[in-house]
């Protein structure tokens, strides 16, 4: 190939990095200079916010460049460096904000990022994704279109019961398995993200952190099951009808001999596969159990409130180290319990946990000012944006709502931004369940449809790739995926928009 995807363009970007790193630090000074501007409170991001600009989001969008393009442009590099890579990304805001700010306020944030959202995030991913590892779906599955159908199907309606990712978990090696044989495979992995990692998770707030966060918050438990049901249904309908469509076309195109049974796909595939005949069935039912105590762990901390303690000079809630400590213990009964041939089946490994705990450390930490800034709302850097959730007699515009809330929760976690314009759109769950349903609706499905919409939108979304790819399958890169997202989803969520907001 010619250009940079010759392997002397590759070679040439591997060694313009460096140099591409250190222009990056001879801006630091620049960012320190400009963050000083105003003297602030404790240490936290948002205090800062008004004194910050559009420079801090900086280290943020080289960590996103850098997942979209170096595995394209550097791939050796990246693959053996990721987790170096994104570590620097991380230091060029730490460095500059302990500059700007003190050395003391830049631990502040450090820790509160680490105990208030990494750790808590990381450990109940650990927990769901070694016990959905630990989880096998016996049986003859041979991935005919109707086969893969109902898989995606069943993923989607199980994933607001056990969360999208613990769905997700569960059900990407079956659904790999099955396709082993199949040339033509990829586009049943980029739907099963979209609905079974995202969609799927809308209907309780056991489905994804951004509703958990409205229940926190007062919200009804079954208030996202009466009034996102009928948006959920529509777009689950229209995206399985399109994937059955596609995967039929697909599989008409495979060469015209049968796909052969399971037991002769074996060479094909990086792990065992059922024998010829098995029925369908669960084996590792304890890892079932382990999953069903996971879900009990993020149900207790709304409901068991004792206090908070301090943890690295951070307050925090007794319910979340408790429950950090829960999923730590169900993590090892599940490594423990687990027979190993069960994970051989499953062609489990930790490769793929190990990649979203290292990039995603540097998002939390690198997304810390984008998010602050965003909360400073009409007073903050992005006031224009804020100005755009409301008509001019000052009411709430539904269909922004959602667009704004999906369009950063494509690319923030989309945890916070949805208590971002859920504090925007008032914050009292009594009036937003009532009078502002509507934009509490929109808020909702935005977080939680649209953190479809790229592979960093939702960790199972990332995770599910990983998974994938280290079964030898090819998957979309950062903007290939996005572009699978343009031509499917965003027609979707427009068609959501005139019928429902």
């Amino acid at each position: 190939m010619p250009g940079v995807w010759s392997r002397r363009g590759v070679a040439r970007v591997g060694a313009a990095l460096p140099s591409i790193l250190v222009g990056l630090m001879a801006a630091a000074p620049a960012l320190a200079a400009q963050g000083a501007v105003q003297a602030v409170g404790p240490g936290a991001a948002e205090h800062a916010a008004p004194a910050l600009s559009a420079l801090w989001a900086l280290p943020f969008a080289g960590v996103l460049l850098s997942i979209a393009l170096m595995p394209l442009l550097a791939g050796h590099l990246w693959h053996h460096h990721y987790g170096k890579i994104a570590a620097g990304w991380t230091a060029l805001f730490l460095l500059p904000y302990a500059l700007a700010f003190g050395a003391g306020h830049a631990w502040h944030e450090f820790t509160h990022v680490l105990v208030g959202e990494y750790l808590p995030f990381i450990t109940l991913l650990l927990a769901l994704y070694t016990t959905g590892g630990g989880v096998l779906l016996k049986g003859n599955l041979v991935g005919t279109p109707g086969t893969n159908t109902a898989l995606l199907a069943v993923g989607t309606a199980i994933a607001s019961l056990m969360g999208t990712t613990g769905a997700s978990m569960v059900l990407i090696r079956p659904l790999l398995r099955a396709n082993a044989g199949r040339q033509r495979k990829m586009h049943s992995f980029v739907f099963f993200i979209f609905l079974v990692s995202n969609i799927g998770g809308s209907l309780t707030p056991l489905g994804d952190p951004p509703l958990y966060l409205g229940f926190l918050k007062g919200v009804s438990f079954f208030w996202p099951t009466t009034n996102l049901f009928a948006p959920f249904l529509f777009c689950t309908a229209l995206l399985l009808a399109l994937y059955w469509v596609i995967d039929t076309l697909a599989y008409g195109r495979e060469r015209k001999a049968p796909i052969a049974p399971a037991a002769e796909r074996a060479t094909h595939a990086d792990h065992a596969e059922a024998p010829p005949g098995e029925k369908l069935g669960i084996d590792g039912w304890v890892n079932v159990a382990l999953i069903g105590a996971v879900v009990a762990g993020v149900l207790m901390q709304g409901v068991w409130l004792p206090g908070e303690i301090s943890l690295l000079g951070q307050p925090i809630g007794l319910e979340r180290v408790v429950a950090m400590a829960l999923f730590l213990a169900i993590t090892a009964a599940s490594v423990w319990l687990t027979p190993a041939r069960i994970r051989e089946a499953n062609g489990f490994t930790w490769g793929a946990i190990l990649e979203v705990a290292k990039l995603f450390a540097a998002i939390f930490l690198t997304m810390a000012p984008v998010l602050a800034m965003l909360k400073a709302g009409a007073h903050g850097p992005f006031a224009g944006l804020v100005a755009l959730t409301s008509d001019a007699a000052g009411q709430p515009l539904p269909a922004m709502y959602f667009w704004l809330t999906g369009a950063l929760s494509s690319f923030l976690d989309n945890a916070p931004t949805y208590l971002v314009f859920f504090n925007m759109a008032g914050g009292d769950a009594a009036t937003l369940m009532g009078q502002g349903a509507l934009t509490l609706a929109a808020i909702s499905c935005g977080a939680v449809f649209m953190g479809a919409n790229s592979y960093i939108g939702n960790a199972p979304n990332f995770m599910v790739k990983a998974i994938v790819e280290e079964q030898g399958v090819r998957m979309p890169s950062f903007f290939g995926y996005c572009g699978w997202a343009l031509v499917f989803l965003v027609p979707t969520f427009v068609l959501v928009t005139f019928l429902f907001f």
